[in-house]
């Protein structure tokens, strides 16, 4: 299978079961949902931001559906400036290069150096779909099993609403 093996790893050792597809290389969320198979899922926009002095990072899921201005995102986080972290931040916190972010990069993560932010909307979410950390492969999991990872990873986490009523 397509992925880090250590993402198969940790899945099963917490006993998070997964629907598998491979696809071609989906680098972008535009492109991811071209090959997305939406049976209730919902497709995971996966961010990784840097704090103005690069020694804060942050790593965002959100619902894909949505727009994200990077100054509102500022806001709502309440973290100071942000800009997107270079290759090189990408692989030395996160083990991946850019394309390939997301939530099960947290397994490289081994210092828990990354802090997440949930966005509020995917508790809604029945299925959710992320890379394993190889942008030509999804797998979809229950928000349980989401939940259940993110609370067994290890990483600081945050629930945060990411868009004003406005902004839906």
């Amino acid at each position: 299978m397509i992925g880090q093996e250590k993402v198969y790893e940790v899945l099963g050792r917490m006993g998070i079961g997964y629907e598998y597809y491979e696809h071609p290389a989906a680098p972008t969320i535009e492109i991811a949902a071209q090959y997305y198979r939406g049976e209730g899922t919902t497709l995971c926009k996966n961010l990784f931001f840097r704090n103005h002095k690069g020694n804060r990072h942050y790593l965002v899921i959100m619902d894909s559906r949505y727009a994200m201005d990077i100054h509102d995102m500022e806001k709502r986080l309440h973290q100071g400036k942000l800009s997107f972290a270079s290759e090189e931040r990408m692989m030395r916190y996160l083990g991946v290069k850019p394309g390939s972010v997301s939530l099960f990069t947290l397994v490289n993560d081994e210092q828990h150096e990354v802090t997440l932010f949930v966005d509020r909307k995917l508790m809604d979410a029945e299925k959710v779909s992320f890379h394993p950390n190889d942008n030509r492969a999804s797998l979809v999991i229950s928000r349980e099993d989401m939940m259940k990872f993110i609370n067994n990873i290890g990483n600081p986490v945050e629930i945060v609403d990411l868009y004003s009523a406005e902004g839906c």
